[in-house]
């Protein structure tokens, strides 16, 4: 802290005369000729890293979409391309556990991890999930490894000085400084990353994303993951994923898992504005109103109701639903988080389980064998737990949905997350109908689906 103080008060001019005076002022001792974040600096970079990673990505015949050549290429082979990616990651254990963006390493058939001091080791992946953008990596054959303790990203407060230390385009590793400039950002990152981000102005370019934002204890607060630019630098408004949520990533890594298991809401929510909180009768706007729950929902079980509006879970202080969704994963699978919420004007708390979503309906899920009409297409009753591996939330509830088209449905026009609303004019009521009512409709069959909220007729001859 005698550091940061010094620099401070060199800075505003705090020191005994003039403004002027302050500014021109030479250091006097040699304490002061050695201030700077180079213990800092030293202490932290060994355990930040340099990774790249290489994937195998096959192109598609740019015939292949043409109206008229689609039909001739449908089946053609692609390309196969190799994709090289350059970022950085984070050490935090001594065996080697390290983390980093999605976008860095997610779909690698190679991944290389090179230490600042030229050590190279290979890495596979243990659990990835691309709407987080984030990743965690196990070094291979690593042991008593340099590494970085996590910081409760909760304690963070705007106006810390920070430190961003990755590898900008590949020329090396690289310190920046700034301070923490906003917290609890959401909807403004770029890139795959959804939800809840800290800014900081200390420049963070192409090749900074999995990097280290440590604070000045030399302890990590989030790992750097975009910016906001339109020329492809640094404009000073970068964004970090918390320490928090990485602290629930290491935690399922370790528990086995090789996707990242969020909570579930089982509600739908919008943020309360201005005019909003005047209908509900707060007294300021902020929180998140519930517009829709689901039967099996946790909040329905703990008593919430549509119309209640929802301020805080475990004390922190929510706003929009991707922040919600943040709290959430923090607290983790398993636990039972404080819900505090308004109904009528009154306040109240409510004790809710953080839960995996169910499988409610049971998925009933179809594999169409070789005889059937579309081999190869899979089916399954909507429920929860498939809107979650899916990544989506359909328009409609109950019905059946399309996990794979097959080689075949995919050339009558299905595609992946299709619900099948009937086929041959009859409604489809389980996954098994399917098959059958296309083996009624004789030589011609007709697929009524909904893609997103957009109905779609499907027809093709066998």
């Amino acid at each position: 802290m005698r550091v940061l103080l010094v620099c401070l008060m060199l800075a505003t001019g705090g020191f005994t005369g003039s403004q002027s005076a302050a500014e021109t002022r030479v250091p006097g001792s040699q304490a002061e000729i050695s201030l700077s974040f180079a213990p800092l600096v030293k202490q932290a970079t060994p355990a930040v890293v340099n990774i790249y990673a290489r994937r195998v990505v096959q192109e598609r015949s740019p015939f292949a979409g043409d109206p008229f050549f689609r039909d001739f290429f449908r089946n053609a082979p692609g390309r196969a391309r190799v994709q090289n990616s350059l970022g950085s990651g984070v050490i935090l254990s001594a065996d080697g556990i390290v983390v980093s963006n999605y976008h860095v390493v997610g779909q690698a058939t190679d991944i290389r991890v090179v230490l600042n001091n030229r050590q190279e080791y290979a890495a596979k992946v243990l659990l990835g999930d691309e709407e987080a953008d984030l990743a965690i990596l196990q070094l291979e054959g690593a042991e008593d490894m340099p590494h970085l303790e996590l910081r409760d990203s909760d304690t963070v407060e705007v106006g810390e000085l920070v430190l961003a230390i990755g590898n900008p385009f590949g020329v090396g590793q690289t310190v920046s400084s700034g301070i923490v400039s906003g917290l609890a950002r959401s909807g403004t990152a770029t890139g795959n990353a959804r939800g809840y981000f800290i800014q900081t102005d200390a420049p963070i370019n192409p090749g900074n994303s999995g990097g280290a934002l440590i604070d000045v204890m030399g302890r990590l607060i989030g790992i750097n993951t975009s910016i906001l630019t339109r020329s492809g630098g640094s404009n000073g408004i970068g964004f970090a994923i918390p320490a928090g949520l990485v602290a629930q990533f290491v935690k399922q890594a370790h528990d086995g898992f090789d996707r990242f298991q969020r909570p579930w809401a089982g509600m739908t929510g919008q943020p309360v504005d201005a005019d909003l909180s005047e209908t509900l009768g707060l007294d300021v706007p902020g929180g998140v109103v519930i517009s829709a729950l689901h039967p099996a929902s946790p909040f329905a079980e703990a008593g919430l109701q549509v119309g209640d509006v929802i301020l805080e879970v475990d004390g922190s202080a929510v706003n929009t639903p991707p922040e919600m969704l943040f709290r959430m994963s923090v607290a983790g699978i398993g636990a039972m988080s404080d819900v505090l919420y308004a109904r009528d004007g009154d306040v109240a708390h409510a004790q809710v389980a953080m839960t995996t979503p169910p499988e409610v309906p049971a998925r009933e899920q179809v594999s169409l064998g070789e005889d059937a009409v579309l081999p190869g297409l899979t089916l399954s009753r909507i429920n929860p737990r498939v809107e979650a591996e899916l990544g989506t939330s359909f328009a409609v509830k109950d019905g059946v949905v399309v996990l794979d088209p097959g080689p075949y449905g995919a050339r009558a026009g299905l595609a992946a997350g299709d619900v099948v609303l009937g086929v041959n004019g009859r409604a489809v009521q389980a996954p098994g109908d399917v098959d059958v009512l296309m083996r009624q409709g004789g030589r011609r069959v007709q697929i009524e689906a909904l893609r997103g909220t957009r109905r779609m007729v499907l027809q093709f001859r066998l």
